[in-house]
């Protein structure tokens, strides 16, 4: 289900792409809001932040219906982060991003999006600056509604299995057992990579892979 959205006239972008002193930033996750997403490859952006908020004692989250999110923050250093979880289903994404960016006034270069990459293996976590959709309608709505040049954190989801399956059942579906295993480390990877941008301001163009 691909969206058709006017991309906006105006730019929410600055001209550069490092964090400084005293800076707001902005970590989105990719999912579907609802038990029945739990758990799913899909979600695994919510997963990410749930996992690091939970290491980092953020904050219990808050419902922002106005933001279209769930929303925590925390000062980490001499940046505030802010965590936000889309209420609007992954394909419209780009709505929560948008309001959440102009109500605290963050912008591309210090906002990145989490979420899931059926063509990287399971197991691989590539991080990089701007770039296409490359057929995920969540990051479709993202570039729709603030433009492209934000930071990306993807995370392999693919398997033998998705090379064969309905590439919108598989993303909605479970991990397998021993994908589920190796989550936890994964997780914690990613949090690092976080963990890394927020204190060195830098998020690199490279590839993780958990073994």
């Amino acid at each position: 289900m691909a969206l058709f959205q006017k991309k906006p006239q105006t730019s929410t972008s600055a001209p550069l792409y490092t964090v400084g002193a005293n800076k707001t930033i902005l970590i989105i996750g990719l999912g579907n809001p609802g038990k029945e997403y739990e758990g799913t490859r899909h979600n695994i952006g919510f997963a990410a932040l749930d996992d690091f908020a939970k290491r980092n004692d953020f904050p219990a989250w808050i419902n922002k219906k106005d933001l279209k999110c769930h929303l925590t923050s925390l000062q980490m250093g001499q940046s505030r982060v802010i965590l936000a979880k889309p209420t609007t289903f992954v394909n419209n994404s780009g709505e929560a991003a948008q309001a959440v960016q102009h109500f605290y006034r963050v912008y591309n270069p210090t906002t990145v999006a989490i979420y899931d990459e059926l063509a990287i293996k399971f197991g691989q976590i590539r991080t990089r600056v701007g770039g296409s959709d490359a057929g995920h309608n969540g990051v479709k709505s993202l570039i729709a509604h603030i433009g492209d040049d934000f930071g990306r954190i993807r995370i392999g989801v693919g398997n033998e299995i998705s090379e064969k399956a309905d590439a919108a059942d598989f993303v909605l579906g479970k991990f397998t057992k021993a994908e589920q295993e190796k989550l936890p480390e994964l997780l914690k990877e990613v949090g690092v990579l976080m963990t890394e941008y927020v204190f060195g301001g830098v998020l690199p163009h490279e590839t993780r892979t958990i073994s």
